[in-house]
């Protein structure tokens, strides 16, 4: 024992640490490490694709086929898609209505406020290019000149099927991408429903 030591100073951050490392180590020698880091890697993917909790936030007229695919008719929350009023409780948001440019900042700030891995999904002709508002002078043409989009869903409106195929294509682009950041995926192509 070393008598300079000072045993009073040994909190329990320290002892957090110190017990962190010998367990980090055991694990890392014996393998089991990297085989729960794959096996958590699965299990949050599949809850974060079978969860998507979408920002309920209506924008114009293409809210109204937002609201209906909620409905029993179409019953989106059937598929795992459930609407929330806090940026800090989504992880995707759905733009549905032409983005002004005063509304931009607002957009932006919403996009921030939610957490890491989130998703955006463009519904309806105002969205991706502007619609009839085209080259308007306070029209942005569409929302991707100011977030990233993964997910372009075309029509004016698009129906609620075509929406909830939209999240359909949204869950296999996080099953092929994984939990990765959206500053991380910028490369990525963004999916176009209909398309095939």
């Amino acid at each position: 024992m070393d008598e300079g030591q000072n045993y009073t100073s040994f909190n329990s951050r320290s002892l957090v640490e110190m017990v962190g490392n010998v367990t980090d180590e055991a694990l890392k020698a014996t393998k089991i490490k990297q085989f729960l880091s794959v096996l958590a890697g699965r299990f949050f993917n599949w809850t974060g694709r079978k969860s998507l909790f979408t920002l309920h936030l209506g924008i114009k007229c293409c809210a109204i086929e937002m609201a209906a695919s909620a409905i029993p008719r179409f019953d989106a929350e059937r598929f795992g898609v459930i609407f929330r009023s806090s940026p800090r409780q989504s992880d995707v948001l759905l733009v549905n209505g032409p983005i002004s440019k005063k509304f931009a900042d607002p957009i932006v700030r919403l996009w921030e406020q939610m957490p890491e891995p989130k998703y955006c999904i463009a519904m309806g002709e105002c969205a991706i290019s502007g619609g009839p508002y085209f080259q308007s002078y306070n029209i942005l043409e569409g929302v991707d000149t100011v977030i990233p989009v993964d997910v372009y869903i075309p029509g004016c409106p698009p129906r609620p099927e075509a929406l909830i195929d939209g999240f359909g294509k949204l869950r296999e682009k996080i099953i092929r991408i994984g939990g990765v950041t959206s500053a991380e995926r910028e490369q990525d192509k963004p999916i176009i429903v209909g398309d095939e």
